[in-house]
């Protein structure tokens, strides 16, 4: 059961990734969270120059935005499988996972998921019901999926897949993060932004994201169970 905290910081983030204005929600015109947001022109240039790699006659994307129990990853495995089923090789086939909103901390190391408890934060819970303090899919364990044979991130990124994390929703989870730890937000963004794991790209935002990969060829799906 979700206690009134919880419910409150998941109808604000609600309101924000569907596209709440800035009069409704004072954060967004503080000058410490536009700094955190900002890319220079640089990191826009480099997260442009990311989405060439797109490659082969078989692209998707996959919108993560909730964790879903591991399916944006199992989804992205599931279309390498399958396509070399049917006879395409890994570098005919491309599939990218777009981690934002809710999905952010897939993206993110166990160190931080240890210190922020984002297990909890997240609603990420083993079979049995308690919450993870790792993250399970970068990784994964015995368990963690639910056949042995899918493949995590890291081993998914080697047979060149692509996954990015939105730096929008990182910005907002860590500046709430920051505010129930009594942290400096900026430091608390910085932390999160330098416990992103090796490969994944971050973005300005995932709904950015998703247009850039679709401009490049990529089919869209939802990456729900």
């Amino acid at each position: 059961m979700e206690t009134k905290n919880s419910t409150t910081r998941r109808k604000f983030m609600g309101a924000l990734m569907l596209g709440a204005t800035a009069s409704t929600l004072p954060i967004l015109t503080n000058p410490a969270y536009a700094a955190m947001t900002d890319f220079t022109e640089g990191e826009m240039g480099d997260a442009e120059a990311w989405f060439d790699k797109i490659k082969g006659s078989h692209r998707i994307v996959y919108d993560g935005s909730y964790p879903h129990k591991g399916f944006p990853i199992i989804w992205n495995w599931a279309f390498y499988h399958s396509n070399n089923e049917t006879g395409s090789a890994d570098d005919d086939i491309t599939a990218m996972t777009v981690l934002r909103h809710d999905a952010i901390p897939i993206a993110l190391h166990d160190d931080l998921w240890k210190k922020y408890n984002l297990g909890e934060m997240f609603h990420v819970k083993k079979a049995d019901g308690t919450v993870y303090n790792r993250n399970p899919w970068y990784e994964p364990q015995e368990g963690d999926f639910p056949l042995p044979v899918i493949q995590g991130i890291k081993d998914m990124i080697g047979r060149g897949a692509m996954f990015c994390v939105c730096n929008l929703a990182i910005s907002v989870y860590s500046n709430f993060a920051a505010q129930a730890m009594g942290l400096d937000p900026k430091a608390t963004y910085d932390e999160w932004v330098a416990a992103v794991l090796p490969d994944i790209k971050i973005v300005p935002s995932g709904v950015w994201a998703l247009g850039r990969a679709q401009q490049k060829g990529c089919g869209y799906i939802f990456a729900g169970e």
